[in-house]
């Protein structure tokens, strides 16, 4: 069996904490086709399937799928501009990825947030330790499928063998049991653990520092 030396991260509710940003960008947007605006805590469970899915809860029943085809690009517009105005990385991930990175594992983020706000964010929060970053894009299935983590192991030059997917959702765990990836679910984020047990989770991270200690015990 071969050794763990790959980190495949999520994003959103893993190691960024971007609810607010996204819930201000999703709400402006349904403002401004005069749609009821939600709280932030509804949008905890919309988001991880990427954003057309988020707004397909977002708006009221029956909205035609045309109609959300036309709200996405204002959102592309809006959340570019201000994915970085509250966005931050969780407290203790920054640390654990500056441990993981002098223990010389490779890491990367694959994300079904668009790939140029994924790109941007990864540039600005963890650039010197993460050297693949992957978003949402034509052509590459998004998770649950395995495209982006695959991807994302051949351009680090890794084999499923030596990698471990970290997420926070249900789309995450689906997404590493597709890859062929041991999954570890983290506690910090979108989902908790009554519900992540429920889907068939079983490694859990309390803090960031319980990621390094359950990758030393694969």
């Amino acid at each position: 069996m071969k050794k763990i030396n790959t980190i495949i991260f999520d994003m959103d509710g893993t190691v960024l904490n971007t609810l607010e940003d996204l819930t201000v960008s999703v709400n402006y947007v349904l403002k401004q086709f005069s749609f009821p605006e939600r709280t932030e805590e509804e949008y905890r469970s919309f988001f991880g399937n990427g954003i057309r899915y988020a707004f397909s809860c977002a708006v009221p029943e029956g909205t035609p799928d045309e109609r959300i085809d036309e709200m996405l690009p204002v959102f592309k517009s809006h959340y570019d501009r201000h994915c970085l105005d509250r966005t931050r990385p969780y407290e203790g991930i920054t640390d654990l990825m500056l441990r993981l990175r002098k223990r010389g594992y490779k890491m990367a983020i694959v994300s079904n947030k668009i790939d140029s706000a994924v790109k941007e964010l990864n540039q600005k929060f963890f650039a010197e330790y993460v050297d693949v970053a992957i978003g949402e894009s034509e052509g590459i299935r998004r998770k649950p499928a395995p495209d982006t983590v695959l991807q994302a192991l051949k351009e680090l030059g890794s084999s499923k063998e030596e990698a471990v997917y970290v997420g926070d959702s249900e789309v995450d765990f689906q997404t590493a049991v597709n890859s062929g990836l041991p999954c570890i679910s983290v506690l910090w984020g979108f989902r908790d653990r009554d519900f992540l047990r429920s889907i068939g989770a079983s490694l859990f991270a309390k803090q960031p520092g319980d990621v390094l200690k359950l990758v030393e015990s694969l």
